[in-house]
């Protein structure tokens, strides 16, 4: 009787025993978030769904679950994290990918300012060539060291003057008029050369400024002036193109290292694709805006011409000056360059 209950136990702790190996032999490492199953991304912004921003962060999360690693989760409208709280939130790994306006990472990066430099692009495909060249890749990795990691540059658009007191066409016209502007020593530096003032005031607040003359005029990409109804408050439209409101995609380090190869190229060629798309879209909406203001009627438009942007270079010389060896004279020249 010994023997055989010998036996049966000997058995069982066999049959355990490959029980566990064969578990052990099976077993994947756990990727980063995922619980031993599906990658699990979070994707916060604060635009809407419908703009060109949200809908590429969709097109990114169809992109990435097709390879059936990944399981995605997109928070449009601030749902998840603000502007004030999603960087922290990303370096923290309690969000993967962020999409800011670039300008909020000067903080970090000095450089970033960049886009503000005015008159620096010449249009959208300048830009693009700054962006995707290997000035703008530098760019995006000099967050690295903040654990952060610049993946793709999504666009907003180009800027352009508007103001309810007279045309503007020469530099002189701007003198002892009142801009708002967002939050950067550059921009101040901006009007500052051209004898105009400037308030910083939050985006959700310009049109009332406008309508209180708080303020005389604003910057502002076409599909912003449109859709925020400045024209109702504002008479005059310089299609200027001076500087831009872009966005940067952005992942955290500790998320991103713990990827395998593999994931990684997934990851940057879903991030190419809806790169793509995302410029299209904006694209067509800036487009879709700047004929609706042509036909409103509200404005009256002026369009800078070749002559005129130069005299608008030469009298922002004062902003280069003082900005070109913070932002970096590599970046400054290699931005310049990228409109030839």
């Amino acid at each position: 009787m010994k023997k055989i209950y010998s036996f049966l136990v000997a058995a069982l702790v066999t049959g355990l025993l490959l029980w566990v190996a064969g578990c052990g032999g099976s077993q994947q490492t756990a990727a980063p978030g995922s619980g031993g199953g599906k990658i699990q991304v979070k994707f916060s912004h604060v635009t809407s769904e419908t703009s060109p921003k949200g809908q590429a962060a969709l097109k990114f999360k169809e992109l990435l679950e097709k390879s059936g690693q990944f399981e995605v989760q997109v928070f449009p409208s601030s749902q998840l994290f603000g502007d004030k709280e999603e960087l922290e939130m990303l370096r923290a790994d309690n969000v993967q990918f962020i999409a800011p306006s670039v300008t909020k990472l000067v903080g970090f990066v000095p450089a970033f300012q960049i886009v503000d430099m005015p008159f620096l692009f010449q249009n959208d495909r300048a830009a693009y060539a700054f962006y995707d060249g290997p000035a703008g890749q530098k760019l995006m990795r000099s967050l690295e060291s903040h654990g952060m990691l610049g993946m793709a540059w999504w666009i907003n658009g180009s800027k352009h003057f508007t103001n309810s007191k007279r045309p503007l066409q020469k530099p002189a016209d701007f003198k002892g008029l009142k801009f708002r502007t967002q939050s950067g020593g550059v921009l101040d530096e901006q009007f500052k050369a051209l004898g105009a003032g400037s308030q910083t005031i939050p985006f959700g607040e310009v049109y009332q400024a406008l309508a209180n003359k708080t303020v005389d005029g604003q910057e502002n990409t076409f599909n912003n002036i449109d859709t925020q109804k400045y024209a109702e408050v504002q008479k005059y439209l310089t299609i200027s193109g001076h500087g831009r409101l872009d966005y940067l995609v952005i992942t955290n380090t500790k998320f991103w290292n713990k990827l395998t190869a593999e994931q990684q190229k997934i990851v940057r060629d879903a991030l190419q694709e809806a790169t793509a798309y995302e410029r299209r879209l904006a694209e067509e909406l800036n487009e879709k805006s700047k004929q609706n203001l042509l036909a409103s009627g509200k404005l009256q438009v002026y369009q800078l011409t070749p002559a005129d942007r130069q005299e608008f270079i030469k009298a922002m010389q004062p902003v280069y000056q003082k900005y070109t060896d913070v932002i970096g004279r590599e970046y400054i020249e290699a931005a310049q360059k990228s409109g030839q």
